[in-house]
């Protein structure tokens, strides 16, 4: 199963001991943490180092950046000089890489060492007193980036710390929190989708009751009365049974992994006698890996087999049994066995 990707954004030497803990904790959650000096940065060899940093920060889900008193080396594409005095305005890389998550609107979360927060908001008091010497950092681009960082509209929390177990403590709030959200998102989404659902019933009840109101002003029949009645009645029972079916979470599922409509999904699930011949329907090729997720989905969850043939149901067909896997050949269901007879005598 794929796990979230945490990007952790730093100068190096002097937060490698927090940049280490940071990973421990990132991986006791489960997380998988994308570090350079762990090597899990895949660079390209015709590309500037810190290229392949900016792809990988855009590619993660969450971002940490932690803000201490080294600004860090200037990026690829600034002019190098052979040093670099305090008020001198550069991007370094951390900043590039900090730039590379807000364009993706990554989940950001910003750490600063509480010194270097302290001395910030005496930065903001003399900004244009270049004469003033600060203790905890090495460049006032620091303070220029923690600017912009809490100049944006959004998506910029920021924690200042003193201690590792600040840092642990914060984030495992935050991503709990984050996490409490999109269960109450997708809670409003099912919602929303049940009520579009009931006020497509009512679009359908109304319409039949139109056609039963236009019979009876045009004086139709006995005999034609009643064959629109029915006829209605089985049109209102199969948008009901589409209705309850668009509710169905193995439906949901298909239709989000293969990308297909609603329609194909009806046409696969009266076609298929199979799984295989489901997975195969809904995504061609064997090879696919759509193909082996649903196909593999069905095989070890019994609650999507058991929502896939909840669908069969609604549409009138047969439940399908799990296939027998090359490893449960042999095994005979203790429901499906035959007794034996004794030999007489």
């Amino acid at each position: 199963m794929a796990r979230p990707r945490v990007f952790v954004s730093s100068t190096y030497y002097d937060l490698k001991h927090i940049r280490s803990s940071l990973d421990l904790f990132i991986e006791s959650l489960g997380y998988e943490s994308v570090l350079s000096e762990k090597g899990d940065i895949a660079y390209t060899p015709d590309r500037p180092l810190d290229e392949s940093c900016y792809r990988e920060a855009e590619n993660a889900d969450l971002f940490v950046l932690i803000i201490g008193g080294r600004y860090g080396s200037e990026a690829s594409a600034e002019s190098k000089k052979p040093s670099k005095a305090f008020f001198d305005r550069y991007d370094s890389i951390t900043k590039k890489e900090y730039e590379s998550a807000v364009t993706r609107d990554i989940p950001i979360y910003i750490l600063v060492e509480g010194g270097v927060y302290t001395e910030y908001q005496t930065f903001l008091r003399n900004k244009d007193n270049t004469a003033i010497r600060y203790a905890h950092v090495d460049s006032v681009n620091i303070f220029h980036l923690i600017e912009e960082i809490l100049a944006r509209p959004r998506n910029n929390p920021v924690r200042a710390f003193e201690r590792f177990s600040e840092i642990e403590g914060w984030l495992r709030d935050q991503w709990a929190g984050l996490f409490r959200e999109l269960l109450t998102k997708q809670s409003q989404q099912q919602q929303l989708v049940a009520l579009t659902t009931e006020v497509g019933q009512l679009k359908e009840v109304n319409e039949t009751l139109k056609k039963y109101l236009e019979a009876v002003m045009t004086g139709a029949t006995t005999d034609v009365s009643a064959k629109l009645i029915q006829s209605e009645e089985k049109r209102l029972e199969e948008v009901k049974k589409l209705d309850l079916l668009r509710l169905n979470h193995w439906c949901n599922f298909t239709m989000r992994k293969s990308k297909i409509t609603f329609d194909q999904f009806v046409k696969a699930m009266k076609h298929a006698e199979s799984f295989e011949e489901f997975a195969r329907l809904v995504a061609p090729g064997d090879d696919a890996a759509e193909h082996r997720e649903i196909l593999e989905t069905l095989d070890v969850h019994e609650a999507a087999r058991r929502d896939f043939n909840e669908a069969r149901r609604i549409l009138g067909l047969p439940a399908i049994r799990k296939r027998v896997t090359k490893g449960e050949k042999g095994l005979i269901p203790r429901s499906t066995r035959t007794a034996r007879k004794r030999p007489a005598g």
